[in-house]
């Protein structure tokens, strides 16, 4: 359904934006601009093999800079907008929470300003199928127990200044649908890992730590609990949403796969024994427990029933079978990531500033 329409990605050179412009070009065949303002978390090299297809274009810009949204949005006339562009990361949130609030907050705004003028110059035919799709995260929601899963109706309860800057842009988003009628459309995702993600998320930078032989951190004493989603079944996910979801829903996108912060160390530590055996020992010797985040939220899980029920969409890969996926494309493309650990400083500890 999505085979020919244009459609404009914000942050589509990041991690999740990367593998959703990767499946709409070269899975079904729609033509996308990527725009992104290249911070420390996102690359070209992401995006590598679109490069040269007519279907395909790349925008080095900024969500904040409203005159180049808009005469981004007049040349490329979009049928869709799929915004992903973000500040990310809690710690790097607790260390410096303005730079998540401009372009968490004010980009979302500055985006959802353009796309209504840009909507509200459409042809009916076309004002009726066009979408802006919002994507954001289940830490809006806030902390869950031992029991119990995040819906589309939970209450919102951030408590981070990263979550915070994400419930503020749902709201924005949510907003602009009532108010003006932008037809919306808002996702919430459990953690996503997976093939181009930056190495200061648990995953991947455990994984090279592991690989140089490094001790392998792990918060506190790695009981807090997150549900895993394969990045490449997030991106089919979206793109069900953008073409089937209704207009004002959201829905929340799940991996099936709760796990404790220190089981997934410890299996990530066995896929490295098998795929990259260390001489020293195994893996898990490397393992250390570090000061844990502050705030740190102990439990996320999400119930994505209505996005299985409705859009008959559900994970094709298992917290195994994604992890092995993982640790294989970053064995096998090293040139992707080693030169991000001597230019952004990736490994390095942060989010300590609230810390007295």
């Amino acid at each position: 359904m999505l085979k020919g329409r244009q459609i404009l990605v914000t942050g589509g050179a990041g991690f999740i934006g990367s593998a959703v412009a990767h499946h709409l070009v070269s899975d079904l065949g729609a033509s996308v601009l990527v725009v992104d303002k290249l911070t420390y978390a996102g690359h070209l090299a992401s995006l590598a093999g679109l490069e040269g297809r007519a279907s395909y274009r790349f925008v080095r810009a900024d969500i904040c800079d409203a005159p180049r949204i808009a005469a981004l949005l007049a040349e490329h006339e979009p049928d869709a907008v799929m915004h992903l562009a973000a500040e990310s990361h809690v710690d790097r949130s607790i260390d410096g929470p303005m730079d998540f609030i401009r372009t968490n907050v004010v980009g979302t705004c500055t985006l959802l300003q353009a796309a209504l003028a840009h909507w509200r110059g459409l042809s009916p035919e076309r004002a009726r199928a066009f979408r802006f799709h919002h994507v954001s995260t289940d830490e809006v929601f806030g902390a869950l127990g031992a029991t119990g899963q995040f819906t589309e109706t939970t209450p919102y309860d951030p408590r981070s200044p990263y979550s915070a800057s994400k419930a503020a842009s749902d709201h924005l988003v949510s907003a602009w649908g009532h108010t003006y009628g932008l037809p919306v459309v808002i996702s919430n995702c459990s953690n996503n890992y997976g093939p181009r993600q930056f190495p200061e998320k648990l995953i991947p930078l455990n994984l090279i730590k592991g690989l140089a032989g490094e001790p392998m951190p792990v918060y506190g004493e790695g009981k807090n609990v997150r549900d895993w989603l394969f990045v490449e079944d997030h991106a089919r996910a979206l793109a069900t949403i953008l073409a089937q979801g209704r207009v004002g829903e959201t829905y929340n996108v799940g991996g099936d796969a709760e796990r404790r912060n220190i089981d997934v160390v410890t299996t990530l530590c066995a896929v490295l024994d098998e795929l990259s055996p260390r001489a020293a020992g195994p893996h898990r010797d490397l393992i250390t427990f570090v000061r844990d985040r502050p705030g740190h939220d102990f439990r996320y899980a999400i119930d994505f029933s209505k996005l299985e029920s409705e859009l008959g969409w559900r994970p094709a890969e298992s917290f195994e079978t994604g992890l092995r996926r993982t640790v294989q494309w970053y064995l096998d493309n090293r040139a992707w990531w080693e030169p991000l650990l001597k230019t952004t400083d990736a490994a390095a500890r942060r989010g300590l500033a609230a810390v007295r």
